[in-house]
């Protein structure tokens, strides 16, 4: 083989294998994955704690992996933290009804094969690419993204 199909043989991989780490969802930037040095517990409990501080709802914390070993299931852990605010999320959905498949706005901690903790949530970005929301009013949410990452930092 020579050296230049050698060297596209390389570049190709190398792309596939970009494919594979990131969805379209990541590409677009409507889902933000950030590690987090804590354990998927206690990402979840700082998410909680930065939240309600800004003065947000708490409505659900569902925990997949008990919820996967009440029925004999083993999965790594995993918390999702569903939270908002109705005051400003109800001006969203008056603007576009099926923003409210999307709020309230879901953290979700969880824990790879390889024992690191990573925290996804959607970003607002979402809400205009899936909803046509007004990104006037989506910017409203971006702030939740800085709150979010400052609970893993």
């Amino acid at each position: 083989m020579k050296r230049s199909d050698r060297m596209m043989c390389l570049v190709c991989s190398l792309l596939l294998g970009l494919c594979t780490l990131v969805s379209p969802a990541q590409a677009d930037g409507t889902l933000m994955t950030k590690p987090s040095r804590y354990s998927v517990a206690e990402t979840i409990n700082r998410v909680e704690r930065v939240v309600t501080e800004k003065g947000m709802r708490l409505f659900a914390r569902i925990d997949h992996a008990d919820e996967a070993r009440k029925v004999g299931l083993e999965m790594p852990p995993a918390e999702l933290l569903i939270f908002g605010n109705p005051l400003g999320g109800t001006a969203l959905m008056l603007a576009a009804p099926t923003v409210a498949i999307d709020l309230p706005m879901k953290a979700l901690a969880w824990q790879d094969k390889a024992g690191r903790v990573w925290l996804t949530y959607n970003t607002a970005a979402l809400l205009p690419l899936r909803h046509g929301l007004a990104a006037e009013l989506a910017a409203r949410l971006d702030p939740v993204g800085a709150w979010l990452e400052r609970a893993v930092d």
